[in-house]
């Protein structure tokens, strides 16, 4: 019954937006199973679920953003809270962020999948993104700081 019922949970999660436990527990009432709160928070604990920086649903952990729109939105989001500053030496680019919040930003940026960019290395506090060329990091200042404003 459980391996069911998390099999359950995970279709659920893949195919629609979750937001809370009680939808969650509604939409398996649906599917023929009833749990608790308790169960439910035990089963998203289990399958390593975690809620989304673009709506708070919930997802599996490293679930890629497959919606280019959803994704944007979330770098958006992740700009506006994170980003404190931003420079360009030719084509790099390197963003500071308050202390521990590099990471988010950073996943932000790849899952959007920005034309400019070719990739990102985040510490603690730094990103550095190495963009295409010196236009194409200059754009990539441009649409950053209109983010993060």
């Amino acid at each position: 019954m459980k391996a069911s019922r998390q099999a359950v949970i995970v279709e659920l999660v893949d195919h629609e937006p979750l937001h809370s436990q009680e939808e969650l527990r509604r939409r398996l009432r649906h599917r023929g199973f009833e749990a608790t709160q308790a169960t439910i928070s035990r089963d998203i604990k289990e399958l390593g679920l975690v809620k989304r920086a673009s709506d708070g649903a919930y997802q599996r952990e490293g679930a890629e953003a497959t919606n280019p729109e959803t994704a944007l939105i979330a770098l958006e989001r992740a700009s506006e809270e994170y980003l404190r500053r931003i420079d360009r030496v030719q084509q790099l680019v390197v963003i500071r962020t308050g202390i521990g919040q590099a990471q988010p930003l950073a996943i932000a940026i790849d899952r959007a999948q920005l034309p400019e960019a070719v990739g990102t290395i985040a510490g603690d506090d730094t990103i550095l993104i190495v963009a295409r060329d010196d236009r194409r990091a200059a754009a990539l200042v441009s649409r950053l700081e209109k983010y993060g404003r």
